[in-house]
């Protein structure tokens, strides 16, 4: 955390999102949010093109930051264990990067409250969470980023090619792909990728849960019925849960075959 806190890419990005979150409050002030709307459906689309890219460069930057510094040899002198190396960086990272997120939402909320021109509580809060699972399940993916590039030109191209491929390119190579199926599979397709993609499976959730479920169309019909259901909510924990932590564990098996290797 100490490390993290002393980045200057975390301020810039903390500046940036808090920059990013009170142009959001303008575009809201020209009307009161409530639920799904085109201004909340235009704030969680633009957070899902920041904030992923920005939790893949500072998770995969300090990754490489410790192999091209030489502290990794430090530490692999030590009676470390590569879990534990692992596990104490995604955690430090996820305290910066939900105070970078808690930072944006607060400045935004606090001035919104105080102009009276802030977006509906709870709508808020559901972004909020959006926000903060997308962090939490990119943050696994830049732990993967780091421990597989050599240092941080590497990791720069590689998070930035995962974020265009997860963000940017994933609607129309889902258009294509399903347009080459036969009607039947369509369904069963849309699911299999969907759980594929942990940015698109968590604008899904938070869309339906905005009620904005009618937008997505017939073929997410289950999806809208699942997440509406009781079990919705920790179904999706654990989806996300899962997708960490088979991030975590490719990251340490890789780690571990680099340290047999040294």
């Amino acid at each position: 955390m100490k490390i993290g806190f002393r980045n200057p890419w975390a301020y810039s990005f903390m500046a940036l999102f808090t920059l990013f979150m009170l142009s959001l409050l303008l575009i809201n002030a020209q009307g009161y949010v409530k639920g799904y709307s085109g201004v909340s459906g235009t704030m969680l689309n633009l957070v899902l093109y920041l904030l992923p890219l920005m939790t893949l460069m500072l998770g995969s930057f300090s990754l490489t930051s410790e192999k091209e510094e030489g502290n990794w040899e430090l530490l692999s002198t030590y009676p470390l264990g590569t879990g534990a190396f692992l596990t104490g960086k995604y955690i430090g990272l996820a305290v910066v990067l939900l105070a970078i997120v808690a930072l944006g939402f607060g400045v935004s909320g606090t001035a919104g409250w105080l102009l009276g021109e802030g977006f509906e509580f709870l709508t808020y809060i559901r972004l909020l969470i959006f926000s903060v699972c997308l962090s939490l399940l990119f943050l696994g993916i830049a732990m993967l980023v780091g421990t597989a590039a050599r240092n941080r030109w590497q990791a720069l191209t590689m998070a930035v090619s995962l974020w265009f491929f997860a963000i940017i390119a994933w609607p129309p190579i889902l258009i294509a792909t399903l347009g080459m199926l036969p009607y039947g599979w369509i369904k069963p397709a849309v699911t299999a990728l969907t759980f594929l993609n942990p940015a698109e499976l968590t604008r899904l959730f938070t869309v339906v849960k905005l009620g904005g479920g009618s937008t997505l169309g017939p073929e997410y019909y289950d999806w809208i019925i699942w997440i509406r259901g009781p079990w919705g909510t920790p179904v999706f924990l654990a989806i996300a849960l899962v997708w960490v932590g088979i991030a975590l564990a490719i990251a340490y098996l890789m780690w571990e075959r680099g340290r047999g290797r040294d």
